[in-house]
């Protein structure tokens, strides 16, 4: 059997290491060639194919590498609209000239959608859950979002000194789009006092109540951490720029800053993480994960159970098919999440 592997999507934490964790893992245990595709569906969409020959010594380096080193692409779905079918039918070809008996896909929800219509078509693929957001439906954690959590917490701690010295309130916006799991996991483990997230429309009343008690009780500083997507209570979320035909989330923490030094008139500064989240090298728990889920979609190919995607559930890693998910759409903290409710147990501000 030949396999070929792509990643999707936003880059992340943990490409490279599943990249080099598929390699060496189909090799060694079962003396199978890997081909990678370069910029995700799209080299198979051109000719001649966009592709790289990989062994186990060509990706041997490249574990505690950020990115990706076949690139990839996340603007639009090429596989949606009036190419639809041609596309398809490239991809279809693509493999065939190739040699390859099964894709592995590397990707959160809309490479996943992407997957997911490919499989509906024939096409024999494994799918292998990864994004900083955490937000893929059926698993419990993706690759990337362990990293980027580590950044989101060390930098509240950083910002914590410095809101500390001067008095001031801090606030850091962080990515996620429509969920709140990098907020909400990194602003406690960063040890926030409030915490903003899409799930949650705020009331920035309950905001200005949290930093008036911190006052009373001598402690004249508050470090914010605000998802991307969050809303104050009867407003949208806000987008400050376009590309691709694609609304692109960001200012909320600017907003909140003006907001809360108008309403405080507390000195009051904002910091925005962006595409610090998504690159450097990713931690040992993204690693491991990583490696997990190689190992575990190498093995589904060699069965010959396509249509399926490896996914976390408690700490054991188990797959589900594609079509169990009538669409990937972005999965958001439920209002039971045991997090959410330690969060508000330990005295943290939601907003609400």
């Amino acid at each position: 059997m030949k396999l070929a592997i792509c990643t999707g999507g936003g880059d992340c934490p943990g490409l490279n290491p599943v990249i080099r964790a598929v390699v060496k893992y189909a090799k060694h245990r079962h003396n199978t060639e890997v081909v990678g595709i370069e910029e995700s569906f799209n080299g198979l969409l051109t000719r001649p194919i966009r592709q790289q020959a990989l062994t186990p010594e060509s990706v041997a380096d490249i574990f505690d590498r950020g990115g990706t080193i076949l690139g990839t692409h996340n603007y639009g779905d090429t596989l949606r609209g009036a190419d639809e079918k041609k596309h398809i039918a490239l991809i279809k070809t693509g493999l065939k000239e190739l040699g390859v008996e099964c894709l592995l896909v590397v990707g959160g929800e809309g490479t996943q959608s992407m997957a997911q219509k490919l499989v509906r078509a024939g096409v024999k693929v494994i799918g292998i859950p990864k994004t900083i957001d955490n937000d893929l439906p059926g698993t419990d954690q993706t690759i990337g979002f362990s990293t980027c959590v580590d950044l989101v917490s060390d930098s509240v701690q950083r910002l914590r000194s410095t809101a500390e010295s001067h008095d001031r309130i801090m606030i850091i916006e962080v990515m996620g789009r429509d969920s709140g799991y990098i907020a909400l996991h990194g602003g406690i483990a960063g040890g926030a006092q409030i915490v903003l997230i899409p799930e949650i429309n705020f009331s920035y009343d309950k905001i200005i109540a949290k930093i008036r008690k911190r006052q009373q009780e001598g402690r004249k500083y508050s470090l914010v951490v605000v998802s991307e997507g969050a809303s104050p209570e009867g407003e949208a979320s806000i987008y400050n720029q376009t590309f691709a035909k694609q609304k692109i989330l960001g200012g909320i923490g600017q907003e909140v800053a003006s907001k809360l030094r108008q309403l405080t008139a507390m000195d009051t500064r904002y910091t925005v993480l962006g595409h610090l989240q998504r690159g450097g090298a990713p931690n040992a728990v993204d690693k491991l994960l990583a490696a997990r889920f190689a190992m575990a979609a190498v093995d589904l190919a060699i069965k010959e159970q396509f249509g399926k995607i490896v996914v976390l559930k408690g700490n054991r890693i188990a797959s589900m098919p594609y079509e169990s998910s009538h669409h990937f759409e972005r999965f958001k903290i439920p209002a039971d999440d045991e997090l959410l409710q330690a969060a508000e147990g330990m005295g943290i501000c939601l907003g609400r």
